[in-house]
């Protein structure tokens, strides 16, 4: 006996263009938040899902080679955002090819400068900007390699960077 989905065609279970880890992301103003990072983060729009009162249920961009899902907020399923929740703890992290202009363009599109770029100790330059939504990111450029055996050095010293 055949499965139900024996004369399906064959699906990727992880689709083209998609990782195993993928951000998902809970903004007041999901539509405005795809807006910013199209223009902090050079993101490209990959899809717009609104509810019929015009939430969006499901938005997705991507920068570089990775995706980002967002959503509205929806207090009824407690889907909520850094803000409405008091803060996050998650930094989503960008490694890019120029950090000086990638944070310089996050900044001037209206992200707010938690630390400033800075070459650390770990071999990256490397900063920090808050959103408009409360969401973190961590922006970086990897600049020397850097031996393990040192690493552990600065982190017996309490990270100095």
């Amino acid at each position: 006996m055949s499965s139900p989905t024996s004369s399906t065609p064959k699906v990727k279970p992880i689709p083209d263009g998609m990782h195993s880890v993928t951000p998902h992301l809970a903004c007041a103003g999901a539509g405005d938040a795809i807006d910013f990072y199209v223009k902090a983060f050079g993101a490209v729009e990959c899809c717009r899902i609104p509810t019929p009162d015009g939430k969006l249920m499901h938005g997705a961009i991507r920068i570089g080679d990775s995706m980002i899902f967002l959503v509205d907020e929806f207090p009824d399923m407690n889907c909520l955002g850094p803000k409405a929740r008091g803060g996050s703890s998650v930094t989503i992290h960008l490694q890019v090819e120029d950090a000086d202009a990638a944070f310089e363009r996050a900044a001037g599109a209206g992200a707010t400068v938690k630390m400033p770029l800075d070459d650390m100790f770990w071999g990256d330059r490397y900063g920090i900007v808050e959103d408009p939504w409360g969401h973190s990111w961590s922006i970086a450029t990897h600049i020397r390699d850097v031996p393990m055996d040192e690493l552990q050095k600065f982190a017996e010293k309490g990270c100095p960077g």
